[in-house]
């Protein structure tokens, strides 16, 4: 099981890290009180304790954060991860790989040392999409990277008479689980709806979020348009959206959303409004991983011990 065996940081860029045991993943941002921290792409840096191995047996006297790196690992084969790989550091934080090593464009100190480093070719990048507290002995899993698709419903966004905000919202939430895809406004009609819930499913992306369409008026149709693509519903995902979010307003209860699965690909209706999507997505957050890899076939069995 790979693990974090190191958490370092330096207060200022070019340093040596001091191992910390602790501190706090910002989401978009990278360590806490460190100096790479907001660094573009590059946020967080990882080595491997088996890649500073290398550099002992050229008998240097280094040790984890030497090469200024974020977190030293153990146990995982960091260089040979595909770029956009999921990682999840301790309970629930997040980050995704971004740089496999760097071009250094002036030498360091070791590299003086002993002729070579092994930063530049098996350091790895990444930046931060969930944010948390994370500490030595954390364990670092690599996650499943899934395929969506969002439809945002909109007469007046198909026309460009109105900007989609939802849509870029539910994108937005969605990172820590994979990436968009495929992204379209269509009218709120619901043969065209249904035509690109066909399409997306067809072309295997693991799930669907649509946005706007789920209220009382007479041109909301994506609950329509949903029955007529779905095999099988999922009550439970929009009884549950219902029930919580009816603390925040009681219009919640007139939401006509729907969820279900058409072959292996689960498609969520979600309300047109940013705000409601965020509130929305926090009810399905905490089984959205387990839903994803039960309808595509890559979870393990769920019966609880």
């Amino acid at each position: 099981m790979a693990e974090i065996i190191a958490v370092c940081t330096s207060p200022e860029k070019g340093q040596r890290k001091t191992n910390v045991g602790e501190s706090l993943l910002i989401k978009r941002q990278g360590l806490e009180n460190d100096a790479h921290a907001g660094f573009g792409h590059r946020q967080i840096s990882l080595l491997a304790e088996e890649s500073i191995a290398k550099m002992t047996t050229k008998g240097l006297d280094v040790g984890p954060g030497d090469f200024a790196e974020n977190l030293t690992t153990r146990g995982i084969d960091l260089v040979n991860l595909p770029l956009g790989t999921r990682l999840q550091a301790g309970s629930n934080s997040i980050i995704r790989v971004t740089q496999i090593g760097k071009e250094c464009h002036t030498r360091c100190a070791i590299y003086y040392q002993a002729g070579d480093c092994v930063m530049p070719k098996e350091g790895i990048f990444t930046e931060v999409l969930t944010g948390g507290k994370i500490k030595v002995g954390d364990k670092l899993v690599i996650k499943h990277a899934y395929k969506f698709g969002v439809i945002t419903a909109s007469d007046k966004g198909a026309k460009g008479e109105r900007d989609d905000l939802s849509g870029p919202a539910i994108t937005e939430l969605l990172l820590p689980f994979g990436d968009v895809v495929d992204y379209v406004i269509v009218p709120d009609d619901r043969v065209a709806l249904a035509k690109v819930m066909r399409n997306m499913a067809g072309k295997g992306i693991d799930a669907v979020f649509t946005t706007g369409g789920t209220g009382l008026s007479p041109r909301d149709v994506t609950p329509e348009a949903t029955l007529d693509v779905i095999d099988r519903l999922v009550p439970g995902i929009p009884e549950a959206i219902r029930r919580e979010t009816s603390v925040v307003t009681a219009k919640a209860m007139l939401s006509r959303a729907l969820a279900g699965i058409s072959g292996n690909t689960l498609i969520i209706n979600l309300p047109g409004s940013p705000k409601a999507v965020t509130e929305c997505f926090a009810v399905i957050n905490p089984v959205l991983d387990h839903a994803l890899e039960t309808v595509t076939g890559r979870g393990g069995e769920c019966a609880r011990k």
